[in-house]
């Protein structure tokens, strides 16, 4: 056969056999060019050689492997923290006091005991004013208290606003006292709604002049009225602008926040007026809040006491005369007693 240059056809036999026969220096006879001469470098310095390469790369993940440590279990403490801070936030936002053995309101002619919410489940109290004052339908204060109170506690501080010919309805939280049902804001904006709507539905009560009266959390409660129905005005007494803003102080991060009961947004969109009373020194909830909410609000003022959180005195005065200078209650009548509270009504 032809050949072409620099080639070797292996169909010839004879170029074949003087392949096998040709050996490679030091290889073994009979093995053709199967094996190469074994230089005399060991095995073992090969791997040497390969390993020596990757010997800064292993110290430096030995030397980062505590620190990686250190990240990990900072990572599982953070996460456990949030974890448990978005189980247990409601148990903080709402304690939920246990109530007395015995009802207050019983006994009480004064005192009508209802139930509200949208399975009639919540306790509420309303105290008529005091018939000596009242001429015709009469305004009403929607309180809320705050997060370890009830409604127990409140029954005789309202005297002196009913003595002004006010009614007054104390509502209860969802799953407080003896009400059914769990504390969340939700719950508590329907529960309100319904309040607001028992109220209306009576004949003594004017609806033109229903008035929110929130104390600490109780601020979200009526914070959360305002929204979604037509309240004269509004009074917020150591509250706070919103429970996100308050989390953060305590390093929870704010979309974790289940209840963030957002009071700047609401009284922000109130047109009513606003009357907004805080203690200076108080630590729980700090005045910067009470501040913040009164210059939100379009028609706000803020009164600010020498007081912390549970221990301001009560701000009927200034009540009083938020609630005249709106037309909520006129001025005592001059035909009245002096000291007397006797106002009359429009």
């Amino acid at each position: 056969r032809a050949r072409l240059p620099g080639r070797l056809l292996m169909s010839d036999p004879t170029q074949r056999a003087e392949s096998r026969r040709t050996s490679v220096p030091g290889s073994r006879p009979g093995r053709g060019i199967e094996k190469v001469k074994d230089f005399g470098e060991p095995r073992v310095g090969h791997d040497r050689h390969l390993g020596s390469g990757f010997t800064p790369k292993v110290a430096i993940l030995s030397r980062m492997k505590p620190l990686m440590t250190i990240v990990l279990l900072g990572l599982i403490g953070a996460l456990g923290y949030l974890g448990l801070a978005f189980i247990l936030q409601r148990s903080v936002l709402f304690p939920r006091p246990a109530p007395p053995v015995r009802s207050p309101a019983e006994g009480r002619p004064d005192v009508e005991v209802t139930w509200v919410g949208s399975d009639r489940a919540v306790e509420a109290w309303y105290l008529s004013p005091m018939s000596a004052v009242t001429a015709g339908p009469a305004p009403v204060l929607v309180f809320t208290h705050g997060n370890g109170e009830l409604i127990d506690y409140w029954l005789d501080e309202f005297e002196i606003v009913r003595s002004w010919g006010l009614g007054v309805l104390l509502v209860e939280y969802p799953g407080y006292g003896r009400s059914g049902g769990s504390p969340s804001e939700d719950s508590i904006t329907r529960t309100m709604a319904d309040a607001y709507d028992y109220l209306v539905s009576r004949p003594d009560v004017d609806p033109g002049r229903i008035v929110a009266y929130g104390r600490s959390v109780g601020g979200g409660a009526a914070c959360a009225l305002i929204r979604d129905r037509p309240v004269a005005a509004l009074i917020l007494e150591s509250s706070f602008s919103s429970v996100r803003r308050m989390a953060r102080r305590h390093g929870l991060f704010g979309p974790l926040v289940r209840d963030p009961f957002d009071n700047l947004s609401a009284v922000s969109e109130f047109e009513g007026p606003v009357l907004v009373t805080h203690g200076r020194s108080d630590r729980l909830i700090p005045p910067e809040h009470g501040e913040a909410l009164a210059e939100r609000a379009p028609s706000g003022e803020l009164v600010l006491f020498d007081c912390g959180h549970n221990d301001c005195p009560r701000p009927w005065p200034e009540v009083r005369s938020f609630l005249v200078r709106n037309g909520i209650a006129s001025e005592p009548s001059a035909a009245a007693p002096q000291g007397s509270p006797e106002v009359s009504l429009k």
